[in-house]
């Protein structure tokens, strides 16, 4: 399995048309001074796009992700990334092809939003041993 580094250079020479034309677009555009990064690493994953001021990833969508397995691996994925404040904002890759001012509009208001807090636990100890009853 290749280190999330060197996937994300993958990714970034491989960039699907929609990928191309959001990334066109964020750079030109900067919402009140942020900017964003293409195939960047959150942990064990890459996000199509995130700006860590906003603590705000992109991914765009395509067809691979219409089945029900790859709808549980996303639904994991954005779960784990969610957990470390980060918020997800998805969009079909139909939106940025046909309409990149709606796709930029709802990146312009998830970037607005305050950052996502996920919950914090007091006390020692891992979430599963805080579940189980164990310190």
């Amino acid at each position: 399995m290749p280190s999330t580094i060197t996937l994300a250079r993958r990714l970034r020479k491989t960039m699907t048309r929609a990928e191309v034309a959001l990334w066109c677009a964020l750079r030109r555009k900067a919402f009140g001074g942020l900017r964003f990064r293409r195939q960047h690493g959150l942990g064990p994953y890459v996000v199509d796009f995130y700006c860590p001021a906003a603590r705000l990833a992109i991914e765009l969508d395509g067809g691979v992700h219409g089945d029900e397995d790859a709808a549980l691996r996303d639904a994991l994925r954005d779960q784990w990334i969610a957990s470390r404040g980060v918020r997800m904002l998805r969009m079909p890759n139909a939106l940025v092809l046909g309409d990149i001012d709606a796709a930029m509009r709802l990146i312009a208001q998830a970037a607005a939003l305050p950052p996502h807090n996920p919950p914090r636990f007091a006390g020692r100890g891992t979430m599963r041993s805080m579940v189980e009853g164990r310190r």
